[in-house]
C-alpha cells in the first residue's frame, strides 16, 4: 500500500477534477513525477476511478520504459485525462514509487488540496485510513469546504 511508504506520508491528498468539464475524477490524488522522466509532473491515485473514467484505445508502451499503459478518458466529456499502468516494467517496480497505477496528466486536470477533519490542516497521505479491498472511491467524497485550490 502506498500510504505505508514513509517518504510519501507527508504528501498532501488532492481532489482531482477534469479540466475540460470539472467532473470529479478522484478524491485520493497525489502530486507525483513520472518515473521514466522526473521532469514530468502528474497526479496519481491508488484507487481505480471506475465510475469516473474508462479505457480508450489499446495498450501501448513508451520509448523510456517497457510499462504497459492504457489511456483513460473522463466519462462525462470523453477527453483523455491520463492513463493506467496495466503492467509495470521491472525497472519501474524496483525504483522508488508510490504504488499508484492510475495517473492523471497535469494539463488535463485541476486539483484541490483536501483538508483534514478539523478543516484547519491539509490532509496528508499518512493520515488516510488504510483501504480494504472492498472499499472504493465513492465512500470518501469530500465536501467543497474540505478542499482548497492548489496554487
Amino acid at each position: 500500500m502506498s500510504t505505508s511508504n514513509a517518504s510519501f506520508k507527508n504528501k498532501c491528498v488532492a481532489q482531482v477534477n477534469c479540466i475540460f468539464c470539472e467532473n470529479l475524477l478522484c478524491t485520493r490524488g497525489m502530486k507525483a513525477v513520472l518515473l521514466a522522466d522526473t521532469e514530468v509532473e502528474l497526479f496519481s491515485t491508488d484507487i481505480p476511478p471506475n465510475r469516473t473514467v474508462d479505457f480508450v484505445a489499446s495498450c501501448y508502451s513508451t520509448d523510456s520504459c517497457k510499462c504497459k499503459l492504457r489511456d483513460i478518458a473522463c466519462l462525462k466529456c470523453g477527453n483523455v485525462v491520463g492513463y493506467h499502468v496495466v503492467a509495470p516494467c521491472k525497472p519501474c517496480l524496483l525504483s522508488c514509487n508510490n504504488g499508484h497505477f492510475w495517473m492523471f496528466n497535469s494539463d488535463a486536470v485541476s486539483t484541490l488540496n483536501r483538508l483534514d477533519a478539523t478543516g484547519l490542516n491539509l490532509l496528508l497521505w499518512g493520515d488516510l485510513p488504510e483501504l480494504e479491498d472492498s472499499e472504493n472511491e465513492e465512500s470518501e467524497s469530500p465536501s467543497e469546504e474540505e478542499c482548497i485550490r492548489l496554487l
